[in-house]
């Protein structure tokens, strides 16, 4: 079999979410298990992190699934709903929707559910993606309190730069100052905020990222938060070439070898979920040894440099990254987030559970 793996291991994820249990003071924790979990698989990571509070998802589909697979607790919807006819569902199987357009408004108040729902009612603070705006808070909050079809309202908001020096007061002050009057409960802490920002907890936090073993961070390691990896991708070099000073390799001959040099060929491509712009230099493990990408990424195959590794040859395993070489590290060289290396893991890759 080709040689590529991903190893997820769910003892790291419940052990993230221990982490950032220790950061949430009294509020509860939504699990963020959208995207599949960000590439972990919907149903390990339900596992994995069972001593969450709720679990977040961003589509009615992705909620039902969780329902059918026994979870019980709540689930927040956050991107809302698509459509008055997905009312019924939610009231139905439970859920809790992110209202944050005045459509929403509309269609529950022209379909009421059967069964009251509990809602969050998103504003914008500042981000200018999804939200009500904060000028409009006491006719929306007055609005959503007469509707029928609402059993309770948590306010919410979400930050554009927790994670960088810009930081949240310039967005949670407003959102607080502003919605002080409804007494109402409050969700804004993504893991940005979590981890560095006390007094953004609120009655729910909403962890993703960290969940996995990544840094919100760029100055910041995971291992410096006290966070393991639960991904690790991984396979072997199956071909080993010898250039000459000025040879190329791959498409593009892109690198030119200075010197006489060692090439390994590692069965991972872009195809696999690597990012093709990650250029020369972005960084590999093999066996244990730190090098390098060489060239382009090609759809089922990248080069590395064995010159620093002497003993490598075919079969010598290949951390992509993973345990002992961070995916935020790998995301930085290519210019990328480990968000997206994550959730493009490739359905073909191989998962072993591990504990």
């Amino acid at each position: 079999m080709r040689p590529i793996q991903a190893r997820i291991s769910v003892g790291a994820m419940a052990h993230n979410l221990r982490v950032a249990r220790s950061h949430a003071g009294t509020a509860c924790v939504f699990a963020v298990v959208k995207a599949n979990a960000y590439g972990h698989g919907l149903s390990r990571a339900l596992r994995a992190l069972a001593a969450a509070d709720g679990f977040a998802v961003l589509t009615l589909e992705e909620a039902a699934n969780l329902r059918l697979m026994g979870v019980e607790k709540p689930i927040l919807l956050l991107e809302g709903i698509f459509g008055a006819d997905e009312i019924a569902t939610c009231a139905e199987l439970d859920l809790w929707p992110v209202l944050h357009h005045a459509a929403h408004l509309d269609w529950l108040q022209q379909q009421p559910p059967a069964r009251p729902l509990q809602v969050f009612l998103k504003f914008d603070s500042g981000m200018h993606r999804l939200g009500f705006p904060l000028a409009d808070h006491a006719a929306v909050v007055a609005r959503v309190r007469s509707l029928p079809g609402v059993a309770g309202i948590t306010l919410m908001t979400h930050f554009a730069q927790a994670d960088e020096a810009a930081g949240v007061d310039w967005q949670l002050q407003p959102f607080l100052r502003e919605m002080a009057g409804h007494d109402l409960t409050w969700s804004s802490a993504n893991s940005a905020a979590l981890l560095r920002y006390p007094e953004t907890l609120g009655a729910w936090v909403r962890p993703g990222i960290m969940l996995y073993g990544a840094s919100p961070f760029a100055e910041v390691s995971a291992e410096q938060l006290g966070l393991r990896p639960a991904m690790t991708l991984q396979s072997e070099i199956i071909s080993v070439q010898t250039l000459q000073p000025g040879e190329g390799v791959g498409y593009g001959q892109l690198f030119r070898a200075e010197r006489a040099m060692r090439v390994g060929v590692v069965a991972c491509g872009y195809a696999d979920g690597y990012p093709r712009h990650a250029l020369t230099s972005t960084p590999v493990l093999v066996n244990g040894c730190v090098s390098r990408t060489l060239g382009r990424v090609s759809m089922d195959m990248l080069c590395v440099d064995l010159s620093e590794c002497a003993n490598a040859g075919v079969g010598t395993p290949v951390v992509l990254w993973g345990e002992g070489l961070p995916v935020d590290a790998v995301a930085a060289a290519a210019g990328t987030s480990s968000y997206e290396l994550l959730c493009a893991l490739a359905a073909r890759v191989p998962v072993e559970e591990v504990a």
